[in-house]
């Protein structure tokens, strides 16, 4: 697709990507901007936050990009993000919550209970106090739409990430009942990736690209990209009878039973 091809369709709103200084996050501002909303990006660190807004910049007006360190699992940090997104933009009409952590690998019977619960604050209660602020500061009265990044291991068992998993069905239980109740303004969907090629998931293709995909009948790992475009989608006006849903986005590995 060509730079003249690219949609437009989000010109004029604003957009508050989480986490979004590498991969997935970084993937789906560039595509936001790419269809002409004005976006901010967060992160933790300010370095490489501030190196993926240059980036970003590079492709779009340096006015249409904003840059915010913070902590997703700080109720302040989260406050500012969002308030300064409508003062900076006027609006805050799209949210992303792709902030997502996994410091617990394996049985869950030998589980750090404190790495646990840092997992479901982040990935589950951060979430939910972006779209509480979002809501008060401008989606309550002029409406929007939310997009939590999920994954396959919300849907089915890993064994592996069991407890990230067990987050991501939160968060997926969560996507539902937000919909409910904050339609018809306001369109709440998640995206179920399963292994894309970014440093979070690096230890999952580490042995080799190749051996691990070679179950997906895509016969290749996803990108970011592949995400991003998706994420898009749901925002536009093209997906306005779509709340409550979790697209998975996984090369077609959960089809084959084995995932």
């Amino acid at each position: 697709m060509t730079a003249e091809s690219i949609p437009q369709d989000l010109a004029g709103r604003a957009a508050l990507v989480t986490g979004a200084s590498r991969g997935i996050g970084l993937a789906i501002a560039a595509e936001l901007l790419s269809r002409g909303a004005s976006v901010t990006i967060t992160a933790r660190k300010p370095e490489p936050l501030e190196a993926a807004a240059a980036e970003l910049a590079r492709d779009a007006s340096a006015d249409r990009v904003l840059a915010l360190a913070g902590n997703a699992g700080d109720a302040d940090a989260r406050k500012d993000a969002v308030c300064r997104t409508v003062q900076t933009f006027g609006s805050l009409d799209i949210l992303i919550n792709n902030t997502g952590i996994n410091p617990v690998y394996g049985p869950l019977m030998d589980a750090d209970l404190d790495g646990v619960r840092k997992i479901f604050d982040v990935n589950v209660v951060a979430a939910l106090g972006y779209v509480q602020q979002a809501y008060k500061a401008w989606m309550g009265e002029h409406g929007g739409a939310v997009v939590n990044l999920a994954s396959v291991a919300g849907i089915r068992s890993s064994g592996v990430i069991s407890a990230y998993g067990a987050s991501k069905a939160a968060l997926i239980r969560l996507t539902e009942e937000l919909a409910w109740q904050l339609g018809p303004k306001i369109r709440v969907n998640a995206v179920a990736p399963a292994v894309i090629k970014t440093r979070f998931a690096e230890a999952l293709y580490a042995a080799g690209e190749e051996q691990a995909a070679a179950g997906y009948p895509m016969k290749r790992l996803g990108t970011p990209e592949d995400v991003a475009k998706l994420v898009g989608f749901l925002v536009s006006d093209a997906a306005s009878w779509i709340t409550g849903d979790t697209v998975r986005v996984d090369g077609g590995i959960l089809s084959t039973g084995t995932a």
